[in-house]
């Protein structure tokens, strides 16, 4: 019943999105109305009258009416439902647990009189609450929102520690340096909530995706502040009447910096991203106003704090991320729509290779990892990661072409070494497998995928059985023939980890 409800409810009532030009912090929404036959999955208007020949009621059924009544408040809580992406102690997550629960309640006080007309509509109004129940709660305690809660709590530690922890101490921002490790550390959280699974849940796509981006936001914040260490900021208030107010202006800077990065984070809970960015808009006008045109190491000095103030302000929109928009839907973003097409020519590339052998597609995969590199991330790590497969994808495919080319080019000698004999021979045997990992498409329990990666490392094992006898060209040869071994081993395992963006 969970899954019927929500199959229908995420068809029914998911806001079309806005077209995939906005992910992160870049491009632009549309917003559109969903079109909606009715309130609610399987909802054909009130229940049909009841006016048997022992029916006392001349129109409908009084318990038809009232439930006809609380289907109309099931098709506007079942899309809130189905967006819900909290956890259990949430607010929100109370309040429609609340009402839920009082619908069933009042269902259950429906007296159907024994009536199986009365009674098939209310069992099915019972089923749809109880439904609704059982999908908010196993959204709120699956193990991948508890993953992506433990991740965020990670996250809020670190900084804490490490950023905002020390300012509300009285410590300034630029009174100490933000470690790079605290950088590396915010990066690998991440990197870790990217690869969080969702299965495709629209509630866990939605906790991955508000959570990602305010890591990410914090993550290039800090970025930025390692970078003006090497400015020659600020300058002396004797160079120009205007110094001083700049100064003081990026004093407000460093403490605004700290509080976005408290705000984002979920580490203030007095100000909001809206007062922060109607304050530090007022710092803009402020420079807009002063006058420095006769000085241009000023006008310089102005510019950079104004871009300090701009990099804080592109980020303190995040407050209602991912609850009124669909950006969490990466299937929909510009940039993977153009790794994916990428990806499918790169299959039909495949195809035609495994079918016809090596006819000049080298050209055409040089181009496209060209194309694959002008792809614009976002600083979104699910895309930066979506973009590196796909890289991989065509390296895999260019290097098989190389290795047939090579095999097919060989023209030994009559006094080649035995070792280096050797080698060649791994390296065929190894061509042969590969062309395999490229055409499988199983996973990882498949007997098929066990066999390759036994057959791969017996190969392994071949190549370090080689003895080059001290033949530099041998040795050479084999360091490549092994890591060969190694790229197809760790294509054939990126093929089959399930990853999903």
């Amino acid at each position: 019943m969970c899954a019927n409800v929500f199959g229908a409810l995420k068809s029914l009532f998911g806001k079309p999105f806005d077209g995939g030009k906005r992910t992160m912090d870049h491009g632009s929404q549309q917003q559109q109305t969903p079109q909606m036959p009715g309130p609610f999955p399987g909802y054909s208007g009130p229940f049909p009258g009841y006016s048997g020949p022992q029916g006392p009621y001349p129109g409908q059924h009084p318990a038809l009416l009232r439930l006809d009544e609380v289907q109309r408040e099931i098709a506007n809580l079942g899309p809130q439902v189905c967006s819900y992406s909290g956890l259990q102690n949430d607010r929100e997550y109370k309040r429609l647990e609340r009402e839920l629960t009082r619908l069933l309640l009042e269902v259950d006080k429906v007296e159907t009189e024994g009536r199986p007309e009365l009674q098939q509509p209310r069992k099915r109004a019972a089923g749809e609450v109880e439904g609704l129940l059982r999908y908010l709660e196993g959204n709120a305690k699956h193990p991948s929102r508890l993953a992506i809660e433990e991740l965020t709590q990670e996250a809020q530690n670190l900084l804490n520690e490490g950023v905002v922890g020390p300012f509300r101490q009285g410590q300034a921002l630029d009174a100490f340096e933000i470690s790079e490790e605290v950088v590396e550390a915010v990066q690998d959280v991440a990197m870790r909530l990217a690869q969080v699974k969702t299965g495709g849940s629209v509630p866990l796509r939605k906790a991955r995706y508000k959570a990602l981006t305010r890591v990410c936001a914090v993550q290039e914040i800090l970025e930025g502040r390692i970078r003006t260490h090497t400015l020659a900021l600020p300058l002396s208030d004797d160079t120009h009447e205007a110094v001083q107010r700049i100064n003081q202006v990026m004093a407000q800077v460093s403490g605004a910096r700290c509080q976005e990065v408290a705000l984002l984070m979920g580490l203030s809970g007095r100000d909001s991203c809206a007062h922060l960015a109607r304050i530090l808009t007022e710092l803009l006008v402020e420079l807009d106003a002063l006058d420095v045109s006769s000085n241009a190491a000023v006008r310089n000095y102005r510019k950079q704090v104004v871009e300090e103030i701009n990099g804080l302000l592109k980020h303190l929109d995040l407050e209602g991320e991912g609850d009124d928009t669909r950006r969490y839907d990466l299937a929909q973003n510009d940039s993977i729509r153009e790794i994916e097409a990428i990806r499918g020519r790169v299959s039909v590339l495949r195809e035609e290779v495994l079918r016809q052998g090596a006819t000049g597609q080298g050209a055409e995969l040089q181009g496209l990892l060209t194309h694959l590199d002008q792809v614009d991330t976002g600083r979104n790590p699910c895309i930066r990661e979506a973009r590196r497969r796909a890289v991989l994808e065509v390296q895999a495919l260019i290097n098989f072409l190389d290795l047939w080319e090579a095999l097919g080019r060989r023209n030994p000698g009559a006094e080649e070494p035995a070792p280096h004999a050797a080698v060649w021979r791994v390296l065929a045997s190894l061509c042969e497998l590969q062309a395999q990992v490229l055409g499988f498409d199983g996973k990882r329990a498949d007997k098929s995928y066990m066999v390759l990666e036994e057959l791969l490392t017996k190969q392994l094992l071949a190549l370090d059985a080689v003895d080059p006898q001290g033949d530099e060209g041998t040795k050479t040869a084999r360091k490549q023939a092994v890591k060969h071994a190694q790229n197809i081993l760790n294509y054939l395992d990126m093929k089959t980890d399930e990853w999903e963006y």
